[in-house]
């Protein structure tokens, strides 16, 4: 049977599509980012399994190991397992970060 997640047991903010769920029994987990003002993401960190962010809007530059690449609308980045990585937003972005894992894991490197 399928189920369905509603917005409250996901979204950080009441109008923004902004947060995140963590899959368990569908081996995957979700960030859902929505970024107003430039200068926004994570710092650099890895993870035991791949993880691919679709930017739906907004650019932002990406460090994915020892490459500098600047993402925009449409575009599809799958990052390794393993592989060191942030982002920084250029101006306000939205994007889904797809973690292929029934739950978050993340080593922060800085």
């Amino acid at each position: 049977m399928a189920r369905v997640i509603e917005r409250r047991e996901w979204a950080m903010h009441p109008t923004r599509w902004s947060g995140e769920w963590e899959g368990g029994d569908a081996n995957v987990t979700l960030i859902f980012h929505d970024s107003v003002e430039p200068g926004h993401g994570p710092r650099l960190h890895t993870h035991p399994y791949p993880e691919t962010f679709i930017i739906e809007a907004g650019r932002a530059l990406f460090t994915i190991g020892n490459s500098a690449v600047e993402a925009g609308p449409g575009q599809i980045l799958i990052v390794p397992a393993d592989t060191p990585h942030k982002f920084t937003t250029l101006g306000p972005m939205r994007s889904v970060h797809i973690h292929a894992s029934p739950k978050f894991v993340t080593h922060w490197l800085e």
